[in-house]
């Protein structure tokens, strides 16, 4: 199953999931908007050496996620694994992410000196990721789960931002709902990631990404560890694509909108599938349990 992590407009990073692999995530251009008022959700950032060097010189956002209270921003497994040794990890909960990259670029700030920037001027702040240790599991459980934990620094999101952090899904709760239930409900992604493949010259281009959209998606299917989506543009649903990984799909049930799933995967253009991992299992609740009050 191949994994969304991420595709920015500064690198690639493809990773491993069983056999095949290549990260999902990125809202659609098709039927998605600004999602100005999703104020919880934020980009997931890395300051890494690149090249080798020694050096940290890349400063960029890879990925998408979740606060889900105060100091615990949620995301997944194989957004904060495989860095260089010395990685230094951001979230910011700006809405263009992108556009703050291109003025520090247009400044000459490259590198350090681009993150420290975005800290001093409050556009991100750093923590440090925890994954489930059971990652990457298997086909019928990954365990692609992740926090950045900010617990134990002197600033967090909450210093920064105003925002309500999202609520969770009680324990089985997707399961109590039902397929039918579900596929009555609404469903949305959010995330920073790129656009769905394109054409150009020399083959398909995943543009844009670094600002955080929305789209309505339906549902498919619910699996033991999983929820698959359905982004079909004849339905007026849109989707998930690359650099989405680990952001947010909620769901409205009973009149309250829970965070249900992260987008993890789907198919390689980003045209038809957004493969999520559940909140509600004992498998993800029994990873968030030292980080987050559960309900």
């Amino acid at each position: 199953m191949a994994r969304r992590l991420a595709l920015s407009a500064g690198a690639v990073s493809i990773a491993l999931l069983g056999a095949v692999a290549l990260p999902a995530t990125a809202v659609s251009t098709y039927n998605s908007e600004p999602a100005t008022e999703r104020t919880e959700v934020g980009a997931f950032m890395v300051l890494w050496d690149r090249d080798g060097d020694g050096s940290n010189e890349t400063f960029d956002w890879y990925c998408s996620g979740t606060m889900i209270d105060d100091d615990t921003y949620l995301t997944a497994a194989h957004c904060a694994t495989d860095w260089s040794a010395d990685a230094h990890f951001y979230v910011s909960l700006e809405q263009d992410v992108q556009g703050l990259l291109d003025d520090a670029a247009e400044a000459g700030r490259t590198g350090a000196e681009a993150a420290a920037w975005f800290v001093v001027n409050g556009h991100a702040v750093e923590g440090t990721p925890a994954y489930d240790p059971a990652f990457p599991g298997t086909g019928a459980d990954s365990h692609d789960i992740a926090v950045v934990d900010f617990a134990d620094r002197a600033t967090t999101p909450a210093d920064v931002w105003e925002f309500t952090p999202a609520s969770l899904p009680t324990a089985g709760q997707l399961s109590a709902v039902g397929s039918r239930g579900l596929d009555a409900a609404d469903w949305l992604v959010v995330g920073y990631g790129t656009a769905e493949a394109q054409r150009a010259p020399g083959g398909h281009i995943h543009p844009g990404g670094g600002v955080r959209l929305k789209a309505a998606v339906g549902f498919d299917a619910l699996n033991k560890a999983w929820v698959r989506l359905a982004m079909r543009e004849s339905q007026d649903w849109g989707g998930a694509c690359y650099g989405d990984s680990g952001g947010p799909n909620f769901v409205t049930l009973g009149g309250e909108m829970v965070l249900a799933a992260t987008t993890i995967t789907g198919d390689v253009p980003c045209y038809a599938t957004n493969v999520t991992y559940r909140l509600d299992t004992r498998s993800a609740r029994t990873f968030l349990a030292p980080y987050v009050a559960l309900p």
